[in-house]
């Protein structure tokens, strides 16, 4: 077999070099050996044009190169001492281009450090970016919103808990990294990893030892397509993706990472904790909650512990073991109403899902990631005076029942509930002696991984309960097969005391895996405990902060009933900390996530991204199913539109000013129709939202602008459908409490949304009616069937209550004019929403389907021989 040996990404150290029409990239390796330039034009005012010969230069050839390059940009006359070509930045990686409303930035790491060490891999945390813009002033487009979108962008803040490696894959496991890195030469070059492998070359190494290593098994730091949901910059490298080298692409993770080292009887260990924050639906505490329609959960995270022999750092020859676990809003269509502030908004339902479709999706991403069992740990609360967290734990538990109805037996979601809030009001029950038990039952489900196989000792003298673990044990390695998925509300103080247990269970485990201990076993008070959750406690601070607003407020110490007094105060400091931050910075964070993650993307035209009152649409895409063509909406409307169309417009809205339509252009229309289509859009504004037209009915004896308090309400308003016509109580518990104090509070009346009137009828001039928004589509080109299926709304909507008015009071002058206007009725085809053609069925569904419908009306038909079969074998099981 080909000697092993290691691929490094090439490129850790960059300068951009700046002239009038371009920039040059130069990217090299460490030693500043091997050199890549990436050639940037600043000609182009919108477009990004990225230029890579793929060449790689020595140092001799890059100097000669810049030289060339310095002497070329010189003016002949007067500028012969100075220089043609600046040096303008020093980096040690690319984040990413993006571009707003002007031309595209390039978002360069200008500081680094060092956090973690894995196999001789290195993991830096981002300490400092700079944003440079790429087009020269002389084609320079400004636009007056840049600015605040460039401030919007610069608030996701790169310096804080974003980690990349030049060698390491982080958005994927250890276990998924070693166990591709031990597939044989074929493998690499399936269709799966054969991408990956194709142009990660190492460029340390002359031609010939690059061919005599190439498709040898056990390659380190092997350079493979990460997981695009947990790589925060997927989005702003897509632009160069495919043009650019694989070198120039670094990908970074946003959450935690840290290391703590043991000395255990004179032994080096290394505990690193990473945590992988989901891109998917991200956003903060009470603005993303639940899951979207693709089955993104809101604030998903992965965390992976991991343990290695720091006396032996090499992959092939140490010893690795790491386990992963999940934490994750409760996959289901939910949100919280904060518009009301309250600490603890009630929660609601907003759709209702009999079919468990989002969990379904759901839990399907995580089979495929993680495989069987996949295990709930619920810790929502079941037992409440008033229902909040119950009405979660019971639409989880009847999902994941109908789920597991489709499901082999050994491959069922196991579902544990545990009120813990309720266990910690207790003086009976100890919460962490409870979590322990829980703990133990889960590991030995799901096991965990080691990339060497059993010692000899383990197997001669088996350690307590070992021989009871679960996952896939292999001649060469143990696999952790399944994970552990842990919920509570908001998913930050519940979830990361028992995460921490869970880790704690294996932590042992593993330390005995890689013959550390002799048992299997940690007690509390020792130092690699203590150490550990001095980790586990910044991990849940960092991710509190980051969705949360504060630190954690309840923690492990909490739970053991071992905090002190001065703790109490803290506590609620940072509960108020994370209220104030809820309540006020929460919008313009997520509007900064959203924008970052490119879920909203700016273009002229459109409204602005801080214009908009809610992002509910940006995150659901099932509620965009009319999409406009892409195109500015001052050209939407023109002559060959509105000859298509039966819409009589004087006025072409304009997209910055989007005025009220009036109906006065005949366009060859009859004076009843022209009334119809005037009755019609009276009530009406024009809006829109991203790519779609939006018809906004308003108070018309109230036709003033509601920009500005859509943009006030949007900063309180959580981004979820409006809330139901119900009363709803105070709530009775958050998730970083475990009393009860609040659920004899008063009854918090919450405002009902006012019953909106038909398309025909006109809304009365004294009524306060929240908007009512009807998404269409205003393209000329809609298909046939479209334009009649518009036409038959307008209409019989509009005039079918005239033509009974006309019937009442014998008017035959006006009935026949209505009649007349009815007469657009026969357009429709019969196949229409009031009358459907059955679908083309098989012979044996049609006769099924007889043979339902005669026994409904008595007419029994006799049983065949299959049926009497079926029959039999119930009365034996049912009876016998």
């Amino acid at each position: 077999m080909p000697t092993a040996r290691s691929v490094i990404n090439c490129i850790q150290k960059l300068v951009l070099y700046e002239t009038r029409a371009r920039y040059f990239l130069v990217g090299s390796n460490h030693a500043e050996t091997k050199f890549r330039v990436l050639k940037i034009d600043r000609t182009e005012p919108k477009d990004l044009v990225v230029i890579d010969d793929r060449h790689v230069y020595n140092q001799q050839e890059v100097q000669e190169l810049l030289s060339r390059l310095d002497m070329g940009n010189r003016s002949k006359i007067g500028q012969k001492g100075l220089s043609g070509l600046s040096r303008a930045v020093s980096a040690f990686g690319i984040v990413g281009f993006v571009r707003f409303l002007e031309g595209y930035y390039i978002v360069l790491i200008t500081k680094r450090r060092k956090v973690a060490d894995i196999g001789g891999h290195s993991i830096y945390k981002i300490e400092d970016t700079n944003m440079v813009y790429i087009p020269n002033d002389s084609v320079k487009i400004s636009h007056p919103d840049e600015t605040k979108y460039v401030k919007i962008f610069q608030s996701v803040d790169l310096s804080s808990n974003f980690y990349f490696s030049y060698s390491y894959d982080l958005t994927h496991s250890l276990q998924f990294n070693l166990t591709l890195l031990k597939m044989p030469s074929e493998g690499l070059k399936s269709e799966t990893f054969g991408h990956g492998r194709q142009e990660s070359f190492d460029i340390f190494e002359d031609e010939d030892v690059t061919a005599q290593a190439g498709g040898a098994a056990g390659h380190y730091g092997i350079l493979n397509e990460p997981s695009l949901k947990y790589a925060w910059n997927g989005y702003i490298l897509e632009k160069v993706k495919a043009t650019v080298h694989q070198n120039w692409l670094l990908y970074i993770i946003h959450g935690f990472c840290g290391q703590s080292k043991l000395l255990i009887y004179g032994r080096p260990v290394y505990v690193t904790l990473i945590a992988r924050r989901s891109c998917r639906f991200a956003g903060t505490r009470f603005l993303k909650r639940g899951a979207n329609c693709e089955g993104d959960v809101a604030n998903e995270v992965e965390t992976e512990q991991i343990i290695h022999d720091a006396s032996v750092m090499s992959f092939s020859a140490g010893s690795y073991s790491s386990y992963v676990q999940v934490r994750g809003s409760v996959p289901l269509y939910w949100s919280q109403d904060i518009s009301t502030m309250m600490p603890k908004p009630p929660i609601t339902l907003d759709q209702a899902d009999p079919f468990a479709h989002v969990a379904a999706l759901h839990f399907d991403q995580m089979f495929q990631r993680f495989g069987s069992p996949i295990i709930i740990l619920n810790l929502v609360k079941k037992r409440e005076r008033r229902k909040h967290e119950r009405i979660l734990s019971e639409a989880l538990y009847s999902a994941i029942a109908y789920l597991n109805q489709f499901l082999p037996p050994e491959y069922i979601i196991q579902y544990i509930a545990w009120d813990m809030a309720k266990y910690t009001k207790s003086k009976l029950c100890n919460v962490l002696d409870r979590l322990s038990i829980i703990a133990e039952d889960v590991v030995k489900r799901t096991g965990f991984f080691v990339n060497h196989p059993d010692f000899y000792c383990n197997t001669l003298r088996p350690g307590e309960r070992w021989d009871e673990l679960g996952g896939y044990n292999q001649n060469t390695c143990r696999l952790q097969t399944g994970v552990l998925r842990t919920n509570c509300v908001d998913c930050l103080d519940r979830t990361n005391t028992a995460q921490f247990m869970v880790g704690k269970c294996a932590l042992a485990y593993q330390l005995y895996a890689i013959g550390v201990i002799d048992k299997p076993r940690l007690q509390f008070d020792t130092d690699a405990v203590r150490l550990f959750e001095e980790l586990y406690e910044d991990h849940g601070d960092t991710l509190s902060l980051q969705y949360g607003g504060s630190q954690l407020v309840h923690r492990v110490k909490t739970y053991r009933k071992i905090a002190p007094w001065t703790q109490h105060s803290k506590d609620i400091m940072q509960t108020l900390s994370r209220y104030y931050s809820n309540a006020f910075s929460d919008a313009d964070r997520q509007d900064a996530i959203n924008l970052f993650l490119g879920v909203f993307q700016p273009s002229e035209g459109k409204f602005h991204l801080w214009e908009l009152p809610t992002d509910y649409y940006l995150h659901h895409k099932n509620t965009m199913e009319l999409l406009c063509p892409k195109r500015s909406y001052t050209h939407w409307w023109t002559p060959e539109i509105l000859n298509h169309l039966p819409l009589p417009y004087d006025e072409v809205p304009c997209s910055k000013n989007l005025k009220k339509l009036t109906v006065v252009k005949k366009l060859d229309k009859s004076d009843e129709e022209i009334d119809v289509y005037t009755e019609f859009f009276r009530p009406y504004e024009l809006s829109c939202f991203d790519d779609a037209f939006c018809l906004t009915m308003t108070n018309s004896a109230n036709n003033k602008s509601n920009k500005e308090e859509a943009v006030l309400q949007r900063k309180t308003v959580a981004s979820a459908p409006p809330p139901p016509s119900e009363e709803v109580v105070s709530s009775s518990s958050e998730d970083d409490s475990g009393t009860d104090k609040e659920e004899e509070g008063p009854v918090s009346q919450r405002s009902t949304p006012v019953k909106i009137t038909e398309f025909g009828d006109k809304p009365p001039e004294d009524s306060s009616q929240s908007p009512r928004e009807v998404y269409m589509n205003p393209s000329g080109l809609l298909s046939e069937d479209d334009l009649l299926i518009y036409k038959r709304f307008v209409y019989l909507g509009q005039n079918q209550h005239k033509v009974d008015i006309c019937s009442q009071q014998s008017n035959a002058k006006e009935l026949d004019n209505m009649m007349t206007i009815m007469e657009a009725v026969s357009l429709f085809s019969q196949d229409s929403i009031y009358e459907m053609h059955l679908a083309d069925l098989d012979r044996k569904s049609k006769e099924v389907f007889d043979s339902h419908i005669q026994t409904g009306k008595g007419i029994i038909q006799p049983m065949c021989k299959d049926d009497i079969i079926v029959y039999r074998e119930y009365i034996r099981n049912r009876y016998m």
